[in-house]
């Protein structure tokens, strides 16, 4: 069915549940899987130096897929895994997906709505609405 599944997280836990649905659908269809966490870019009205904001971008990130590796490995499934920076989590997961050839992108979502959604954002229904790819959303 997918042949090449691309999943996001940015270490929460609500990430955490797409992942592992993610991995036991990757598991099932016996399909390759990246994942893929976005890390923000120095933002220039900053207090910390581009040093410290770098090193604390990575170990945040480096966390995450450690704990996206262990999903990983106790459902036998192989990852490979990318951290990318840019200021739009949602066009680097749409452009990974492109790049790398995936067939299919699961993300798990708060569901919010309304004024919170339009006040927050939503990553999850900006990478839907841009896709060219099927995106499963996990709640």
């Amino acid at each position: 069915m997918y042949k090449h599944i691309l999943m996001s997280t940015d270490g929460s836990e609500l990430a955490m549940k797409g992942v592992k649905h993610g991995l036991d659908l990757a598991k099932k269809c016996g399909g390759k899987v990246t994942v893929i966490t976005v890390n923000q870019p120095y933002p220039l009205q900053s207090a910390a130096t581009t040093d410290s904001w770098a090193q604390a971008q990575k170990t945040h990130a480096d966390e995450a897929l450690a704990a996206v590796f262990d999903a990983a490995k106790a459902v036998d499934v192989e990852i490979d895994a990318r951290q990318v920076t840019d200021h739009t989590p949602a066009e680097a997961i749409v452009e990974a997906a492109e790049t790398l050839g995936c067939d299919l992108i699961v993300m798990a979502s708060h569901g919010r709505r309304g004024v919170s959604r339009l006040l927050l954002g939503s990553q999850t229904a900006e990478v839907v609405s841009h896709s060219p790819i099927p995106v499963l959303v996990v709640r």
